[in-house]
């Protein structure tokens, strides 16, 4: 039989103690699979006394996880910490530079410094896989880069993070208010205790902005995505979409486009949108992550799973491993990093589309001409106007308005004329509708 594959292996968190049991329990068969065993020989985390449930003595352990790359009896680096900077980067790094192969589910990371590894691992020839990054269990990076090759992505976009799905489904199914399922989220685990970086959308730009690299044949760039999360998000707003035929989820979406001198330009955008009730993404439900790709060949692609924890997220990792112990390097972009087109960012100005305008409001004559008025004077043509009173006699008013087909432009313009006004209490909210 072929020599194991040589495993050193950084993170004994959740994901990385999953890791072992997968490799343990499926081991005739990954054997079978790789041509090849696949054996972990050193293990690195910030407590060596925790009890994680796993048997660690057969493994030997380094204080310091940035050192492991160096051992000589190591083939494979699989970075399992977390964080765009710091230990996580710097293992990444020494992995590469001495001459191992890298495995790592770091979407941070890899979004921040994607293409300065993946430029280090082609020089090398050396594999640079990161399946788990994005979604998860789902496969989906793996589908873009082979089962979709041959097609032109014309539109990639899905539910990217499960903290923030399972928020809004539950606040959906229960009429409760964001802040209260989100304390539940934090009790069941599926929220940390600071999570910011979910419900803001952060998370889920890091992995859209990976996404749109391999389907778009673009650089990284995660500083240009759009971002905005579901904080402001309250359970009038769920009503108000189920009452139009809609469901709310946050949405990750990147498409190319060409502007008027015909160069390619990059859209990229983390936002709620008001998803139809008959659209695929609107049945997935709690901590599910979703990926639809749209093919100029293929059509619409949907890729659905769970999108985080042990297992799931250790299948990732284990089928990246697998890959490399079968000598499958490829671009770790789907082209090689000089391939990659460096896209301006696409103004949104233009993009058409109907859209949801919430407005809190001071219960008092006038507001609603006040507002309408903006909206005449903007361009923006109005479908529907709904007006939600408080129980309390003068308390505030929720105003939503859905608008008709329009340039976003008009809604900019329609939101900086009523900048300022005295009437509105809260800044106003926009959520897009997605289009079936």
């Amino acid at each position: 039989m072929a020599e194991p594959l040589r495993i050193a292996l950084a993170g004994l968190g959740t994901v990385g103690a999953g890791v072992i049991r997968l490799l343990e329990a499926n081991r005739t068969l990954i054997t079978s699979r790789a041509g090849r065993p696949i054996a972990i020989v050193a293990v690195s985390a910030r407590d060596r006394s925790k009890n994680r449930g796993i048997d660690l003595s057969t493994f030997a352990w380094e204080d310091d996880m940035t050192a492991m790359a160096a051992r000589p009896d190591v083939d494979v680096v699989v970075e399992l910490v977390g964080g765009s900077d710091g230990p996580a980067l710097t293992l990444a790094r020494n992995a590469i530079r001495e001459g191992k192969a890298l495995v790592t589910a770091n979407k941070a990371m890899i979004a921040h410094h994607g293409l300065a590894l993946a430029l280090a691992a082609e020089t090398a020839g050396l594999p640079l896989k990161f399946e788990a990054a994005v979604a998860g269990g789902i496969p989906v990076l793996k589908g873009l880069r082979e089962g979709a090759a041959a097609n032109v992505i014309e539109r990639i976009y899905g539910i990217l993070n499960g903290t923030c799905n399972y928020i809004l489904s539950t606040m959906e199914d229960t009429g409760r208010d964001f802040g209260d399922v989100l304390k539940e989220a934090q009790q069941l685990g599926y929220a940390e205790a600071d999570p910011t970086f979910d419900v803001e959308g952060i998370d889920a730009a890091h992995k859209l902005s990976i996404l749109a690299a391999i389907a778009c044949g673009a650089k990284l760039d995660f500083a240009s995505v759009d971002t905005s999360g579901i904080s402001r998000l309250c359970a009038a707003d769920i009503a108000q979409a189920d009452s139009l035929g809609y469901v709310i989820r946050l949405i990750g979406m990147a498409e190319t486009e060409r502007d008027e001198s015909g160069a390619r330009r990059l859209f990229q955008r983390v936002q709620p949108y008001l998803v139809p009730r008959d659209h695929p993404l609107a049945h997935v439900d709690g901590a599910t992550n979703a990926v639809v790709a749209e093919g100029n060949y293929c059509g619409r692609l949907l890729f659905q799973g769970a999108g985080a924890g042990d297992g799931p997220t250790a299948s990732a990792v284990v089928a990246d491993l697998i890959d490399v112990a079968r000598g499958e390097i490829g671009a770790p972009f789907s082209v090689p990093v000089g391939e990659l087109e460096a896209l301006e960012p696409a103004e949104s100005g233009h993009r058409m589309g109907r859209r949801y305008l919430r407005f809190t409001v001071a219960d008092r004559p006038g507001v609603l001409a006040e507002l309408t008025a903006a909206m005449r004077d903007a361009g923006v043509s109005i479908e529907s106007l709904i007006q939600k009173g408080r129980p309390e006699e003068g308390g505030e008013v929720l105003v939503a308005i859905v608008t008709h087909p329009g340039p976003e432009s008009q809604v900019t313009e329609a939101l900086r004329l009523l900048d300022g006004s005295p009437s509105l209490t809260a800044p106003p909210l926009v959520m897009q509708l997605l289009a079936k």
